[in-house]
């Protein structure tokens, strides 16, 4: 038997398995340094994973099962875009009276003609009702017309 093995135990197959363990420490290490990696970068406990990660193949396989979906630069992104969103939506409002859509400058809804705000004598500009003066042209504005409007 042992004539059997050391024909079999070559130089050769020596080399190849000696290949083939260090490619495959290799392929662990550089597992655990990505799982680390990818968790800081979508906003983990990275140390947390690394640690999991050592455990060969199933603590890598866990990670790629719980991981978050998401990169943490790609959340700021999405939120940004959220922000930006309702931000441009402020600038649009509703009719107090009827609930149809109306932008910020509409001094009239156009569904059921509810004034909605004042007009600048001078410059023809929509006032909000709250102003007491066109930002645009300095003029005061009618504090009558103003709490009338603001009245309704």
């Amino acid at each position: 038997m042992s004539e059997l093995m050391s024909q079999l135990w070559t130089p050769e197959l020596q080399t190849a398995l000696t290949v083939i363990v260090v490619c495959l420490v290799i392929l662990y290490v550089l597992s655990i340094i990505w799982v680390a990696r990818d968790a800081y970068m979508r906003g983990t406990m990275w140390y947390i994973w690394a640690i999991v990660a050592l455990v060969p193949l199933l603590g890598v396989i866990a990670y790629c099962l719980l991981r978050p979906p998401l990169l943490q630069i790609d959340r700021d992104e999405q939120e940004l875009e959220v922000a930006l969103k309702q931000r441009e939506l402020m600038k649009y409002g509703e009719c107090a009276a009827c609930g149809y859509p109306v932008e910020a400058d509409y001094v009239m809804c156009p569904n059921c003609h509810q004034r909605l705000k004042n007009l600048c004598s001078t410059c023809h500009h929509a006032l909000d009702p709250s102003w007491n003066v066109c930002p645009y042209c300095t003029t005061p504005v009618n504090a009558g017309s103003g709490r009338r409007s603001h009245a309704r």
